[in-house]
């Protein structure tokens, strides 16, 4: 297989990584068009959903995005992403109670504590590749997820941390509503820092290296050493997640560690489309808010419809559904210029 990667002066010129291609070539009014569209879904979205699921929807917005890093651009598969997500939300809220410092400053401190985690993690489990890599990271997960569940005097166990506080300088953010607008700037910076990263030359060695491993090596490259950075920054974008999610709820419990908050991240970047960095962001709030109105009507197999449009989705929509509309404009732009 052909590398992305040809000689370093090539991966010095930033050239979309291919599920971006469709928008990356688009007129330049179409992408500020595309652009001011989604901002105005985000402003929109807390006044035509509660005002609390649509504070989900940008936390694993910027959960999947970090899955995503790693899965569409890496092409690295982690089973155990909860391990950041959920170390920073404990991190954010043991902070923001003990401590009494603005969210914001609280969920850095949970994001950096995070990127801290991933790099031992980070450090063992890119020596491994395809599923010894998901099993290593797995393991870790698991690892985090018992001494969590043990350490009782600091994460409280199965109790978990309760009344974590939304202080920002005496503002009263009680109110879902008000506090959707508040992390909105942090959950924008947090997209954006991917966006470029995947725009970046970094980004384009990522995907020579996801593509052809072996020649990267060739011309140069310190895989390990790349792959270990796209896994710390990944983390880091999680641990952003994770800590919002912890504020948003003011509660934190051992669900964010489980095994099945990380299947769930996975789930829904393959119901977006891999590698396409937005569709995380499209996946996540169709699984959202299709959790909330199931669980609203009262239905209790959740997992059973999430798992049935997910096996429909990889069986009709094979690139995702951010994916497949790109790869369908493609077809349509193509057309037009024959």
């Amino acid at each position: 297989m052909t590398s992305a990667v040809d000689t370093p002066a090539d991966a010095a010129r930033p050239v979309p990584p291919s599920g971006l291609v469709t928008v990356a070539r688009a007129p330049g009014w179409v992408r500020y068009a595309l652009l001011a569209l989604g901002l105005l879904v985000a402003l929109w979205l807390p006044n035509g959903l509660y005002p609390a699921v649509a504070v989900d929807i940008l936390c694993w917005a910027l959960f999947a995005v970090s899955v995503d890093l790693l899965l569409g651009f890496t092409g690295l598969m982690s089973f155990g992403h909860a391990a950041f997500w959920g170390t920073s939300a404990y991190v954010t809220g043991l902070v923001a109670i003990h401590a009494g410092l603005p969210f914001p400053a609280a969920v850095l401190a949970g994001a950096l504590a995070a990127a801290l985690l991933a790099v031992p993690i980070g450090y063992l489990a890119v020596k491994r590749t395809g599923i010894y890599f998901a099993m290593v990271t797995l393991a870790f997960a698991q690892l985090v997820y018992y001494v969590a569940n043990e350490w009782r005097s600091v994460t409280r166990g199965e109790n978990g941390l309760q009344g974590v506080p939304r202080e920002f300088f005496g503002t009263d953010l009680s109110d879902d509503y008000y506090f959707y607008y508040a992390i909105l700037p942090i959950v924008l910076l947090g997209l954006a820092a991917a966006w470029r990263i995947v725009h970046s030359p970094f980004g384009r060695v990522l995907v020579g290296i996801r593509d052809n491993p072996a020649r990267a090596r060739a011309l140069g490259y310190p895989v390990h050493r790349y792959k270990l950075t796209a896994f710390v920054l990944s983390g880091f974008i999680a641990g952003l997640g994770g800590g919002l999610f912890a504020v948003g709820h003011r509660f934190v419990s051992l669900d964010v560690l489980h095994w099945t908050t990380s299947g769930k991240a996975v789930i829904v970047v393959v119901l977006g489309g891999i590698g396409t960095l937005w569709g995380g962001v499209l996946g996540a709030a169709i699984v959202v808010r299709l959790e909330d109105w199931l669980s609203f009507s009262g239905f209790e197999a959740i997992g059973l419809v999430t798992g049935g449009i997910f096996v429909l989705v990889v069986l009709l929509f094979r690139r995702g559904i951010w994916g497949t509309v790109a790869a369908l404009a493609r077809r349509w732009g193509a057309a037009r210029r024959e």
